[in-house]
This record gives C-alpha cells, sequence and structure tokens, in this order.
C-alpha cells in the first residue's frame, strides 16, 4: 500500500511539473498565423513580415494561411475554434475585431470575449484622396463643396462594411453629408474608377493610395488620423485643417483563442515585441503606410481595453449610416 501511494505521489508530481515546463519549452513545432483575407492585400503582406521575423525570434517556423470569408470573420473564427495551446493565432484588424460586431447582423464570435490578446502591432492611416480635377485643393474647400453638391457626388470603397467604406462614413457623419456610396469588389477597381473621374473619393488606405498620389493620379486631401504618416509627411491631417473627429484607420494585432495559457500568451507577445522593434521589419511597415505602435501599447492587457475601446467607437458611425452586412 505505501508503494503505491508513493507511485501515485510520483505521478502527480511529473503531471504538475510536465504542465508548466510544456510552457516553458514552447514552441516545439511550427505555428500558424492565420491571415483573415486573401493574399497580397496589405494584411496579408505586413502579416508575412511580421511572421518570418517571429520564426527566427521564437526558432520554429511560423506558417501563414489565408482565411478569407465574411470580412475577415472566416479566418477569425478558425481561430477561435483553435485548441489554445499557442500554435494557432490570428493578425486581426479593426473590420476583425471591432468593426464587425456592429456590422455583421450575426457577428461570429465576440472579439471582446472569445480571444486572448496578444499585442497590438501596427496602425495603417487612412488617406482622403480624390478625383485629380476635384475642384477643391484641400479639406476646407473639399467640405464646402461637398455640403452644396452632395446630391450629385459619389464615392468608392473596397466593398461594403470595408476600412475604406467606414472611413468615408466617418466622413460623410462629420461633415453632414449623405453622399451616395458605390461598392466595389476591392480597392483596385474602385481605385481605377477614381483615376478615371467616375467616382468622387476614396478614403484609402495609405500603402494603396500613396503610389497614386505620388504618381498625381488622384488629388490628396487629408490624413485621417491626428498624426500625419510619415510615408506623406506634406499631407497635413484633418484636424490640422480644422476638422475635428474625422479619423478612420486600420490597425493589427495578434489574437490567440480564449483559454490559452498565461505563459505561452506571453512568450508570443513577447517574440511579437522582439519583430517589431527590429529595424528591418520597421523598415518594411513603413514602406506599407503602417507605424509600428509604441512598446506600451504592446501588452496583451493594452490590447484588451483597446479592443473593447474600439467596438465602442465605430459603432455610432456605423448604426447612422445603416451599413450592415448578412
Amino acid at each position: 500500500m505505501f508503494k503505491k501511494i508513493v507511485l501515485a505521489a510520483v505521478a502527480a508530481g511529473v503531471v504538475a511539473v510536465s504542465g508548466p515546463a510544456s510552457a516553458q519549452d514552447f514552441p516545439t513545432r511550427p505555428m500558424t498565423m492565420i491571415i483573415p483575407f486573401a493574399a497580397g492585400g496589405p494584411t496579408d503582406v505586413l502579416g508575412r513580415v511580421l511572421a518570418q521575423r517571429m520564426s527566427e525570434v521564437l526558432g520554429q517556423q511560423v506558417v501563414v494561411e489565408n482565411v478569407g470569408g465574411a470580412g475577415g470573420q472566416t479566418g477569425s473564427k478558425r481561430v477561435e475554434q483553435s485548441k489554445p495551446d499557442g500554435y494557432t493565432f490570428v493578425l486581426g484588424t479593426v473590420g476583425t475585431h471591432a468593426q464587425s460586431q456592429t456590422l455583421s447582423k450575426k457577428p461570429l464570435y465576440n472579439a471582446a470575449t472569445d480571444f486572448t490578446p496578444v499585442a497590438l502591432v501596427a496602425e495603417v492611416p487612412i488617406a482622403l484622396i480624390a478625383r485629380k480635377d476635384f475642384p477643391a485643393n484641400n479639406l476646407k474647400e473639399f467640405v464646402e463643396y461637398s455640403k452644396k453638391n452632395a446630391a450629385k457626388m459619389q464615392y468608392g470603397s473596397a466593398g461594403a462594411g470595408s476600412a475604406t467604406h467606414l472611413g468615408c462614413v466617418v466622413a460623410n457623419m462629420v461633415m453632414g453629408t449623405d453622399i451616395v456610396h458605390v461598392p466595389y469588389k476591392g480597392t483596385g477597381p474602385a481605385m481605377q474608377d477614381l483615376q478615371g473621374g467616375r467616382i468622387d473619393f476614396l478614403c484609402e488606405i495609405i500603402s494603396t493610395a500613396k503610389p497614386q498620389i505620388d504618381g498625381g493620379t488622384v488629388k490628396a486631401i487629408a490624413i485621417m488620423t491626428k498624426e500625419r504618416s510619415p510615408a506623406l509627411p506634406n499631407l497635413p491631417t484633418a484636424e490640422e485643417q480644422g476638422t475635428k473627429g474625422m479619423e478612420a484607420y486600420t490597425w493589427n494585432a495578434i489574437f490567440l483563442p480564449k483559454g490559452t495559457p498565461e505563459p505561452i500568451v506571453k512568450k508570443l507577445a513577447d517574440a511579437v515585441n522582439q519583430a517589431a522593434d527590429t529595424p528591418g521589419v520597421k523598415e518594411k511597415l513603413a514602406a506599407l503606410g503602417a507605424v509600428v505602435v509604441a512598446p506600451d501599447r504592446r501588452s496583451p492587457q493594452y490590447l484588451d481595453k483597446f479592443v473593447r475601446e474600439e467596438i465602442a467607437k465605430w459603432r455610432e458611425p456605423i448604426l447612422k449610416s445603416g451599413a450592415q452586412t448578412d
């Protein structure tokens, strides 16, 4: 009997040690970063830059898998349903983890409670751009013209509910206008029609707006963030031009399934931070128009609070616009 008790105690000790040890040894095999959008887009490019450096930091390959659909919710749902062992995580955005909660009639998950936040990585400004022959050269003139001519104007987007759509929803709301929205199947065709003068303006992610601005095929009106973008340092913000509240951007953050052990969360967060602080990574992201957030904004605790605030922030403009997806 004594021998059985001793053996049982030893077995219990082994189990107790193996739990924390597994977290300490993490990762012991390749991991998967789910990008909830198609390959080649801004989120995909940013994610691959991050994944490559994280692979080096963690000593295990971070494999990128594109799982598009439902405005990014399909890929995010895949992670939400995954085993909480740290080996599957999602590169979320303002669309997948904030705007979707109001925009969708039936969101596929609760972004605030169904994930384990890891780290906010970067923010990408949105620029208000117009057709090159638009009769306004700054935001003040743009607002004045839009108020007088709203009934005959149109703005485009990469699709209903996209970051580009909601950016212009905010612009409409701030200007007090009701300009017609023309949704396209992606940024490409929307940009083509803007360049061709078939629509009046776009609220475009800076990574795709910058080449057209630099090439003179569209007219830059304002950056829709509180600070100027290093990618377009000469383009004033909306607030600098006297218009407050016209803010729109997207952001990228890492999320794990709910219930992932804290030591694994910390190890992954540390890897994200090391990757974000790597000069080469910062340079590549800057080329995309993305700005790596400050270190004090990269903790799991900050991201948890940030997501809840973002969900609340986007609720009003989405509801006022009447924009909603099935």
